[in-house]
């Protein structure tokens, strides 16, 4: 009787520190962009993300470190098992892409409801050669 009482005033404590309201859950919070080629890659990418609450969840703004990020975002409320989107457009200028994206929720499952979310990868300018252009030949020695 004793190990019932035990484990029940357990469970009782655990189940008292469950938190409730709006979770949000990111099926990933980095993208690698990879090598990507300027003009070929519109710079389009998306985080989805799933509220696993009880509540619904508000996204209250996303900023990026740059004006060369602009983020995307569900001005509705998501509901408790819903999904939705971060859609986020890189200007593609060449060279290294390490910018973050933070968003503002009400989520009880992050400090202050607060989310960053990265891109990465490297954007490229391949060289194109003018067919008119007359390539130089060195004599074989």
């Amino acid at each position: 009787m004793k190990k019932l009482l035990v484990y029940l005033t357990v469970f009782v404590g655990m189940a008292s520190f469950a938190q409730t309201g709006p979770k949000i859950e990111f099926k990933e919070e980095t993208i690698n962009y990879g090598e990507v080629e300027k003009g070929k890659d519109d710079g389009i990418r998306i985080f989805e993300f799933t509220n696993t609450g009880d509540e619904p969840l508000y996204i209250k703004n996303a900023k990026s470190s740059c004006g060369c990020t602009v983020p995307e975002w569900p001005k509705e409320a998501i509901a408790p098992g819903g999904k939705g989107q971060i859609k986020v457009q890189y200007n593609m200028n060449p060279g290294p892409i390490s910018k973050t994206i933070t968003i503002e929720s009400n989520a009880v499952n992050k400090p202050n409801g607060m989310v960053p979310l990265r891109i990465k990868g490297t954007v490229i300018v391949k060289e194109e050669v003018s067919p008119l252009v007359k390539k130089k030949t060195f004599p074989n020695s």
